[in-house]
């Protein structure tokens, strides 16, 4: 069986669970609460387990069955419910490589706690997550390191004819799937080639491939991320043909439209959007902003669907798809670096939902005017949503430069685009423009940059101006944090992030 969806630990949520100890942050025994939770309550059939920036809990799966013995003997971890690692990328994050070998080194201990509760040698640990994929070799090291530090060290000997498995017992799982998670452009573009060399290297029998859509937007903005996704579905179709094995995309999408536009109240048209994904991730805010009913129906239609890639083109003409990303990205890039300063400073005040070391990502581009540094996906997107300022609007404007078959090519590709503008740029906060320039001096070029964004969606996309009464309320607090930021009111600033927050039922 391989699971359709996946619970993971994105801090996007605005609304804490009631089950938290901490009324602020979920850590520590509340993760095991959460992935128990999302078994049981919620129906989810997987849950991915985040060993970066944090300590390891290497008797996860021992916590995790005595929440309810019963439960989980008629739902087995490893075959009926599943846990996924998601490790280090030691070439990336050296700094926390050695937790990749601590991790690692649990698959085995989690085997002898599985086999001992349900005496069936089944592994309930045996696939792990490696992110910022970007060549075969980043898959094939976790893999080989696997097999050669972790199951070969059985085979040392001690002293006499005494091996180690003679003290610690015999290891396994012998072999662990390792699943890509690919998060940057050119990455994508070159999908074939990760998974070529990695077939050709490992010879797996199948394969799933995760494509994130959060660091892509955030890196190139929301059309592009989009787009990309296709591509990846695209490539990976043909793959599948070609090398004649089963490969089972995964989208990393959450529930703002920036960032997928899966959540549980839009959930048939991200099915629409994303149909020939596999399995989806059921991020923070999709599992606690909204009621548990509402959820549990969400994560089942995600389990019943099957994926199909008749909606997908054969191919897309790769001049024309480099052509629409290099023009989006090149103004969103330029609009995203003028207002880095503001982002960073908003950050501050966001609601921290995780307890995790921090994690500041470099923008993904350089420049000659240098680079900028910008907080995680979660927590861009809720900056600027704070400000006023969805993420979704900026670069719009760059389709006035797109030619007709480019129009063409990203209507063809990206279904729901207007309905994704629509629902953020309600949001859209005119008075922004002019704090932006009040308070931080932003340069009047980019500030008409971002107008002329936003005029794009009006005039040819159209903005509901049937506004809620918590629409109203949005952009009210969007001013009011602004103007608290400038004052020095910084808690009345938490406030005022919290409820919009719980407005748009997501953090970011």
């Amino acid at each position: 069986m391989i699971p359709k969806t996946m619970s993971t630990q994105h801090p996007d949520n605005a609304r804490m669970p009631e089950w938290s100890h901490d009324k602020a942050i979920i850590k520590n025994e509340d993760e095991i609460e959460e992935a128990y939770i999302a078994y049981k309550k919620m129906g989810i059939q997987e849950v991915m387990w985040d060993a970066e920036g944090k300590d390891v809990d290497t008797h996860v799966v021992r916590k995790i069955i005595s929440k309810d013995n019963k439960f989980f003997s008629e739902n087995i971890l490893g075959r009926d419910i599943f846990l996924t690692y998601r490790v280090p990328n030691p070439r990336i994050e050296g700094i926390e490589r050695k937790i990749l070998t601590e991790t690692l080194s649990s698959i085995p201990l989690n085997y002898d706690v599985g086999n001992r509760v349900y005496m069936n040698k089944t592994p309930p640990i045996f696939e792990v997550i490696i992110p910022f994929t970007t060549d075969y070799t980043d898959l094939l090291g976790v893999l080989k390191y696997y097999e050669k530090a972790i199951v070969g060290q059985q085979d040392i000997k001690l002293y006499d004819d005494v091996y180690a498995r003679d003290v610690t017992g015999e290891v396994y799982p012998k072999k662990i799937n390792v699943i890509p998670l690919i998060e940057d452009m050119d990455s994508i573009l070159n999908i074939d080639s990760i998974i070529n060399g990695y077939y050709r290297a490992a010879g797996p029998d199948h394969m799933r491939v995760f494509i994130a859509r959060s660091d892509p937007a955030m890196n190139y903005g929301m059309l592009p991320a989009t787009l990309l996704a296709k591509f990846a579905a695209i490539r990976l179709r043909e793959l599948s043909n070609k090398l004649n094995i089963n490969i089972y995309p995964m989208l990393g999408a959450g529930s703002s439209p920036f960032r997928g536009n899966l959540g549980p109240d839009n959930t048939v048209n991200a099915l629409e959007e994303y149909d020939s994904y596999y399995t989806y991730t059921v991020q923070s805010a999709f599992k606690f902003d909204y009621d548990i009913n509402t959820v549990k129906k969400a994560v089942s239609q995600i389990n019943l669907h099957d994926p199909d890639y008749r909606k997908l083109p054969d191919n897309v003409d790769l001049n024309i798809f480099k052509s629409i990303l290099d023009k989006y990205k090149k103004r969103f890039q330029r609009e995203i670096e003028a207002i880095a300063r503001p982002i960073n400073d908003i950050t501050l005040y966001l609601p921290k939902r995780r307890a995790r070391k921090l994690h500041i990502g470099l923008f993904g581009y350089s420049r000659s005017t240098g680079k900028a540094v910008l907080p995680r996906a979660i927590s861009f997107v809720a900056a600027l949503y704070s400000m006023g300022i969805p993420p979704e609007i900026l670069g719009m404007a760059s389709l006035n430069e797109m030619t007709e078959p480019e129009y063409e090519l990203i209507h063809k590709l990206y279904l729901n685009l207007n309905f994704d503008l629509k629902m953020s740029a309600r949001y859209f906060n005119y008075d922004s423009l002019k704090l932006l320039k009040e308070i931080w001096n932003i340069d009047d070029e980019i500030i008409n940059m971002i107008r002329s964004d936003m005029r794009y969606v009006e005039n040819n996309i159209g903005v509901p101006t049937d506004n809620s009464y918590g629409i109203r309320k949005h952009l009210m607090y969007s001013s009011l944090t602004m103007l608290a930021f400038k004052d020095g009111k910084f808690d009345e600033m938490r406030d005022y992030i919290y409820e919009m927050g719980l407005i748009r039922k997501f953090l970011g």
